[in-house]
């Protein structure tokens, strides 16, 4: 089916809240095998969404929406559906009994506008929240499906996982499988030239890039009647593609060079510690926002000034003013600093000139130097990144998950 997708409410037209549910459905559709036609978002108003309603089922054979189906007066989603549908309002009990219970146990009283949310059009199939008050539901005429989905995206991802997908998965004839080639040390364009034959031959398989500060990622994707024989139509394609970008790959899937790293040292049960200057822990908050974290990840020491890194990890005072904080002398005596303090098997050290100040002829803005230890051999790498102080900041971060990965790949 081609499927379209309309976000309803006005706070995602003024910019108050951000439309994650189109990019997560978007992605689930396509992997059941549907096509995606439209995005749109339109505000809390029954006439404009009764028209685009009736464009978008004029071009599609589904429109899946989120939002307005809360109790308030500007939640008129519902029973535009049913008037787009020919379709009456009905009680649904069920729906009624589930929103009653869900109100006593937070011992409030229900309102009749609550009340409200229960009925809905006739004949459809209701989709039941389990995570909030308001129901969904599927409703058909003359062949053109409307799934209303409510809008907070916990509530659209489980009814969505619980609901829908079955309906959708019903609905294919076709199994799309997808293979995510992730790269790193090499740029958009440059990837493209190197497979450039390849995108151009494609049919089925199809090949898309997508580009992250630091980070490339090629999807390759294959279509067909069933799932084995996608992964098929997949499997030469992919393999070309190794065979030219092998040096850049760091892993496949749906994952970034963070995981990746986090993999290699728990698989290998190595510790970590850190020294920041220029990233000011954004490497370590990475690293923190992976549950369990404290299965490999020892400390990270915030060295902004100089005096931090002379009180903290031990740099001497006589190469700071020799070499300066942004040296290579400077990054070593940080690495063996985060090593004599910790012992960690994995100690890693970024100091730098993120901008947009502070930087000279000799040592401009976006000189970073980053030293790992790994079984008592160090190393200093030097890099000059471009760009402004955050995508500075983002680059040495990123490189330094390459460092501790490759490092790991190469003496593990």
């Amino acid at each position: 089916m081609n499927i379209s997708i309309l976000a309803v409410g006005t706070e995602l037209l003024m910019g108050k809240t951000l439309n994650t549910n189109a990019t997560e459905l978007s992605k689930a559709i396509n992997q059941l095998g549907h096509g995606v036609r439209y995005h749109l978002t339109i505000g809390d108003n029954p006439e404009r969404l009764k028209q685009t309603l009736e464009f978008l089922l004029s071009v599609s054979d589904m429109v899946i929406t989120t939002g307005g189906l809360g109790p308030t007066q500007d939640d008129l989603t519902k029973e535009t559906i049913a008037s787009v549908m020919d379709k009456k309002l009905v009680l649904d009990q069920k729906a009624h009994d589930m929103m009653l219970e869900r109100f006593k146990s937070f011992n409030v009283k229900m309102t009749e506008n609550n009340v409200i949310q229960s009925y809905l059009p006739e004949n459809a199939i209701v989709m039941y929240n389990e995570k909030g008050t308001a129901p969904g539901f599927i409703s058909e005429n003359d062949g053109k499906y409307v799934a209303a989905l409510p809008g907070p995206p916990r509530e659209m991802r489980h009814m969505f996982e619980k609901s829908l997908k079955a309906f959708l998965k019903d609905k294919s004839q076709m199994a799309i499988v997808s293979e995510y080639i992730n790269l790193f040390g090499i740029g958009e364009s440059t990837a493209e030239n190197k497979i450039d034959d390849i995108i151009s031959e494609q049919t089925n398989p199809t090949i898309a890039i997508y580009a992250n500060i630091g980070q490339v990622s090629l999807r390759v994707t294959a279509s067909a009647e069933n799932e084995e024989q996608a992964k098929e139509l997949l499997e030469p394609t992919v393999q070309r593609i190794k065979d030219r970008l092998g040096d850049y790959i760091i892993g496949y899937g749906e994952k970034s060079i963070v995981d990746y790293t986090i993999e290699a040292l728990m698989s290998h049960d190595l510790s970590l510690s850190l020294a920041e200057s220029c990233t000011g822990g954004m490497i370590a908050s990475e690293f923190v926002n992976f549950p369990g974290a404290s299965n490999f990840f020892d400390r990270s020491y915030i060295t902004y000034s100089n005096q931090a890194k002379e009180d903290m990890i031990g740099v001497s005072k006589t190469t700071l003013e020799t070499y300066g904080a942004v040296s290579p002398e400077t990054c070593r005596e940080m690495v063996e600093g985060v090593y004599a303090q910790t012992g960690s098997d994995v100690c890693l050290a970024v100091t730098g000139i993120a901008g947009p100040s502070g930087g000279s002829e000799e040592k401009p803005v976006g000189l970073v130097y980053i030293g790992i230890k790994v079984k008592d051999q160090v190393t200093v790498k030097k890099y000059q990144f471009t760009g402004d102080r955050f995508v500075i900041r983002k680059r040495s971060l990123l490189s330094s998950m390459s460092m501790i990965l490759n490092h790991i790949k190469s003496l593990y």
